[in-house]
């Protein structure tokens, strides 16, 4: 338990939308740090979410806890809730592509290390992708399998005639 006369810094969110609601109330401290052996940790993070589901009125509520190497004067608690929406906001993105577009969900792939490689080559497509201005990954993926020089073309390989 940290001390009786510790500070701590709050930062809370409340979203609607997809039919909930979401709380987020993180609080952090440094008054923590002395007592943990973890190289670098400058923040002790307390995250609780509560989401109402707005159709039945559900209530899901979540604790987590995290550590970051990012002192108060350089992110408040305001700024450390924000980097982890931000965070879980790309990583769904990232991963909603990889389910939709790649299908990735319902590859039979299973065993040693070919999963791995297989999500990095998919990492790897829609970063090119990005990085080449597209905006529909999935049409881009079709038109580059329609036209596999222009694939070719976002690895640097020019088609000869």
């Amino acid at each position: 338990m940290p001390p009786a006369d510790a500070s701590f810094a709050q930062a809370e969110t409340l979203d609607k939308g997809h039919g909930r609601v979401e709380r987020r109330r993180l609080t952090a401290t440094t008054a923590l740090n002395a007592y943990l052996t973890w190289p670098g940790v400058q923040q002790v993070v307390r995250i609780d979410r509560g989401i109402v589901q707005r159709r039945t009125g559900v209530l899901r509520e979540e604790v987590v806890y995290g550590l970051t190497s990012l002192p108060p004067e350089r992110a408040s608690a305001a700024d450390l809730l924000r980097y982890n929406r931000a965070h879980w906001s790309i990583e769904n993105r990232s991963h909603w592509v990889r389910d939709v577009t790649f299908d990735e969900d319902r590859s039979q792939v299973r065993v040693g290390s070919i999963p791995e490689v297989l999500a990095a080559l998919r990492n790897t497509a829609i970063s090119l992708l990005r990085l080449a201005g597209a905006t529909n990954l999935a049409a881009a993926c079709r038109r580059n399998a329609a036209q596999p020089w222009e694939a070719l073309a976002l690895l640097g390989i020019r088609r000869h005639n």
